[in-house]
């Protein structure tokens, strides 16, 4: 799959541009939320519904080259306050979940203190900044269950080399208040809750359902390459599928899922040997 992949080529824009450009897509997303009113979740129970369908956890304090520790801890201040506004949130038959209208915006009169963020492959620190480490788990999590996607972007740069890395490279969902969002629907007959906690320094999510679970989803990356692009930079890229496993453990599909284009930020020779 070789390309130069010219249009992930950095793009200088003026402050003035960008914005103007947040502010119109800002507004649009309103208007979205406004006319659609009665598509999205809104409901919540605090007793959990019958039947587990999937559980995952990720740790919050990490350790990353260049970052210091306190934007870390800032960020589980942040978790703290996002988790409150989905935890034990329903999404009925027709409904849409959408993240940041659950969350609304990270202001410091909220709470939120500064946190990591990323800009252009950079990274910086922003009110309600670690707030994508939610984003992430509420998108890796849903990709194992009959929920079916409606919006997600993915990270346009590979800022960190890997290290354990787990899960397939680009299995994030990279969120900006508010016209970058997540968003899902519920096509299935059965309602889904969203079980949100933070537990020993994980942050941790169930979903549960009023229905016990008919398929196990495998998650895993089919294709995988980096090319050096004419311009000099590395570009990374890959796919990722699922495959639909019944109870009895025979794969009934196979689903391309999504594909992701990363500029990378460090030098993957450098990075290779000194591993």
């Amino acid at each position: 799959m070789k390309s130069d992949y010219k249009h992930l080529k950095p793009i200088y824009r003026s402050n003035l541009r960008i914005f103007i450009g947040k502010n119109l897509y800002t507004i649009k997303r309103y208007f979205k939320w406004i006319k659609n009113a009665s598509q999205f979740s809104n409901n919540f129970d605090d007793k959990n519904l019958e039947h587990k369908i999937h559980t995952h956890q990720t740790p919050i304090l990490r350790e990353l080259k260049d970052v210091d520790m306190y934007l870390q801890y800032n960020k589980l201040q942040n978790l703290k306050i996002a988790i409150k506004k989905i935890d034990g949130l329903l999404i009925k038959p027709g409904e849409v979940f959408s993240y940041w209208k659950c969350i609304g915006k990270p202001t410091k009169g909220k709470g939120y203190k500064e946190g990591m963020v990323l800009e252009q492959g950079k990274v910086k620190t922003g009110i309600g900044g670690g707030l994508c480490q939610l984003s992430n788990l509420l998108f890796w999590a849903i990709l194992h269950t009959p929920l079916t996607l409606l919006e997600r972007y993915r990270h346009g740069f590979d800022v960190f080399p890997d290290s354990n890395r787990k899960l397939p490279f680009g299995s994030g969902a990279t969120c900006v208040y508010n016209y970058r969002d997540l968003q899902f629907i519920n096509k299935t007959e059965e309602t889904y809750q969203l079980d949100l906690s933070i537990k020993n320094d994980f942050l941790v999510i169930n979903i549960h359902s009023n229905e016990s679970k008919y398929f196990n989803y495998e998650i895993y990356e089919s294709y995988h390459e980096i090319n050096h692009t004419s311009w000099g930079r590395y570009i990374r890229h890959n796919e990722v599928r699922r495959k639909v496993i019944n109870l009895e453990g025979i794969v009934k599909d196979n689903q391309f899922l999504f594909e992701n284009h990363a500029l990378m930020m460090y030098d993957p020779l450098i990075e290779n040997s000194a591993s």
